[in-house]
């Protein structure tokens, strides 16, 4: 069987659920990547798995009225990934006071199908929840509605399979092994990455490599100890910043993502390390324990 591979952005208001229908809709097979900011205007939150499917999640900023600079080019950052998405999943609160427009115009004009989901019906009744739907038929006309609870759990299953019915045959985007086996170290690493991306100029992303060497859970606490490599003395000097300030920061940003998580508190090391020309030694990707 050929197989599917498609990017899915979810929009909608800050509250309106996102984050408990991505665990609803990943579940345990949770991966979280962000990908480097040039190469991709998506923000990953979760990719799903299965043999002939790879459904790779992607968040957009949450639906705000633009009031300052940041607000708009957080806008134009929600265009743009409507724009590359292959399905649109709007979703929208059961007590949604319709102050959408502004998104409204933007899924009009999408050419990419919009399926629109009203969550938390289950605050609702059922004559409620027939109301809102035909109201979203006739202001939308979208490819499908689905009432649901993210929370829980109600019709998550038939969105997934409507979402694997509208993927484009695509080979996977992201090697499936890689998210599958290794979820945890991997998470960790990307989002020690995602920090030294966010905090770094320039080229200092781009000679990084993010090792977990040991994730030990306990019962109050997960210990981490991750390694930073660089390929200079240089480069060392820079991620640890003047009386080692700059790589408290990445711990602890990093921390508090990896805490949110797991669901855990995190005692987090880092270490900076100067392996020269880590990149291209295939030894040394394995010694860092890139395979096992």
């Amino acid at each position: 069987m050929s197989h599917k591979a498609g990017f899915v952005s979810l929009i909608g208001k800050p509250n309106a659920g996102k984050s408990t229908l991505m665990n609803a809709l990943v579940g345990e097979k949770m991966s979280i990547i962000t990908p480097k900011a040039q190469t991709t205007r998506h923000r990953i939150i979760g990719i799903v798995n299965d043999e002939n499917h790879q459904i790779v999640f992607s968040d957009t900023p949450g639906i705000i009225k633009p009031k300052y600079t940041l607000q708009e080019s957080m806008m134009n950052f929600v265009e743009d990934s409507l724009v590359d998405a292959d399905l649109i999943l709007f979703v929208t609160d059961i007590h949604e006071r319709y102050d959408e427009q502004d998104v409204l115009e933007k899924l009009r004009k999408a050419s990419s199908p919009v399926a629109v989901l009203i969550n938390k019906v289950d605050l609702s009744n059922e004559e409620e929840v027939k109301q809102k739907i035909k109201f979203w038929e006739e202001t939308l006309n979208p490819d499908a509605v689905f009432p649901m609870s993210a929370l829980l759990g109600f019709n998550v299953q038939t969105i997934l399979e409507y979402i694997k019915e509208k993927l484009p045959e695509h080979p996977p985007y992201y090697d499936k092994e890689e998210l599958t086996d290794r979820t945890m170290r991997f998470f960790v690493s990307e989002i020690i990455r995602e920090k030294i991306f966010m905090l770094y100029d320039k080229e200092i992303p781009y000679s990084t490599e993010v090792g977990v060497v040991s994730y030990k859970e306990e019962p109050n606490i997960t210990r981490i100890s991750a390694e930073i490599y660089v390929e200079r003395d240089s480069q060392k000097n820079i991620i640890i910043g003047k009386g080692g300030e700059m790589i408290k920061k990445v711990g602890t940003y990093a921390r508090k993502d990896i805490e949110e998580f797991i669901g855990n508190k995190v005692f987090l090391e880092l270490y900076v390390k100067v392996v020269p020309d880590w990149r291209t030694k295939k030894n040394i990707l394995k010694r860092f324990g890139y395979d096992n």
